[in-house]
């Protein structure tokens, strides 16, 4: 199997001849060199207009806990899922212990009861692992199962909390197994491969970067970095199995990689990382068919910035983007009900290669994970939209996944 020439997951890959990427993680593991980054452009001035929002009643001071995902392969590495505290009201983070057994953690999603998380095993074989959480702070790993492909890099779990979806970047295919009442995963019960279009310029194959359900619940949406498309599927919630029903092509070349859905569920924003663009999609739930828009400025100026992942505040009314080149976030005001969004600003992320970026639950706070410099940075969000940094980057090592639980 050849690498990925792209810096989507993990540790670096060797760079294609095509733009002058950095490398990406390896699914057969290890870590390759990287190639130097450009420069980011100077941020964009907040526009006086810019929305403003309700400030939140100001809720009990309490400490919440924070998962954090790691590669366990990697020299400088964790030992497993990380665990730790974060304060809702300063942000701070309190490290905690480290939940092992778990082979590199790089993506994590808890189960709508709260009572589970799962996370990718991303490697050659690919897989998922299940791990249960008390409320004493107890944690059981419940096993892992295969995906059937390689390179398992995002999952998420159906809002039904039956099914857990998984997507594998190095064989591009995505996977589907059920979950247990007490949270653990059976056999795999469909994986499938995205075997056209013909892969985008360079690309080599297929790469599945994200498997998300919509919010109209009818419908599983798979973002292919390799092949320039977002796949809809419908999943039968009694068999556990995938029929596409829609396609979105992407520019050649652009490289999808993350999207996320507005609250009100017709639009998504998606960052493509190798054109340096996001996008905005129209969504019809009756249908799933994603409509994308022309690709949208990320404010970082010239040089290229490698956009990680979209966040969408609660309320609808701001959308956050990481630039990993540039080691910054981008702030989008949203209008027209979400179908268009306003370039705001930039603010340094104050960390190396943020990889990913999560909400609180009452979206108060933005975590990123910085996997470069291994550190997870905090910032409050204020009432419009606005995001400034608090306290000391917490360390992390590899910081991959931020994941605040409620």
């Amino acid at each position: 199997m050849k690498p990925s020439p792209h810096p989507s997951s993990g540790p670096e890959r060797p760079a294609p001849a095509l733009p002058a990427l950095p490398g990406r993680r390896g699914f057969l593991g290890g870590l390759l060199a990287t190639a130097a980054l450009a420069a980011a452009g100077p941020a964009l001035a907040t526009p006086a207009r810019a929305a403003a929002r309700p400030a939140p009643a100001p809720a009990p001071r309490a400490t919440r806990p924070l998962l954090l995902g790691t590669y366990t392969s990697e020299a400088g590495g964790g030992t497993g899922i990380g665990t730790a505290a974060y304060d809702t009201a300063t942000g701070a983070i309190t490290p905690g212990s480290v939940i092992t057994g778990v082979d590199n953690p790089s993506y994590l999603a808890l189960h709508p009861s709260g009572s589970t998380v799962y996370a990718v095993a991303e490697q050659e074989a690919g897989a998922v692992t299940a791990v249960r959480l008390a409320p004493d702070g107890v944690y059981e790993v419940l096993g892992s199962r295969p995906t059937g492909g390689s390179g398992t890099t995002h999952l998420s779990v159906h809002p039904s909390g039956r099914w857990l979806l998984s997507a594998n970047y190095g064989s591009g295919s995505v996977a589907v197994h059920p979950i247990a009442e007490d949270g653990a995963l059976g056999e795999r019960t469909d994986l499938v491969t995205h075997s056209s279009p013909p892969p985008g310029p360079g690309q080599g194959g297929p790469h599945a970067h994200q498997i998300v359900t919509a919010p109209d619940g009818g419908h599983v949406l798979a973002v292919d970095l390799g092949t320039d498309t977002v796949y809809t599927y419908a999943l039968d919630e009694s068999a556990g199995t995938l029929t596409e029903v829609s396609r979105a092509a992407l520019a050649p070349g652009s490289g999808p990689r993350h999207l996320a859905f507005h609250p009100g569920g017709r639009s998504a924003y998606l960052a493509c990382e190798l054109d340096n663009t996001l996008v905005v999609c129209a969504y019809d739930p009756a249908t799933g068919a994603l409509t994308p828009g022309p690709g949208q400025s990320t404010g970082t100026g010239s040089g290229t910035s490698y956009p990680a992942q979209p966040v969408v505040t609660g309320d609808g009314a701001y959308v956050y983007l990481a630039n990993r080149g540039p080691n910054s976030l981008t702030r989008y005001a949203v209008e027209d009900d979400g179908a268009a969004l306003r370039l705001l600003d930039t603010v340094p992320v104050g960390g190396d290669w943020p990889r990913q970026l999560a909400l609180s639950p009452d979206s108060s706070l933005l975590f990123a994970a910085n996997q470069r410099s291994s550190a997870v940075t905090v910032f409050r969000v204020g009432p419009d939209g606005s995001l400034t940094a608090v306290g000391d980057p917490f360390p992390a090592p590899v910081a991959v996944c931020v994941l605040p639980l409620p």
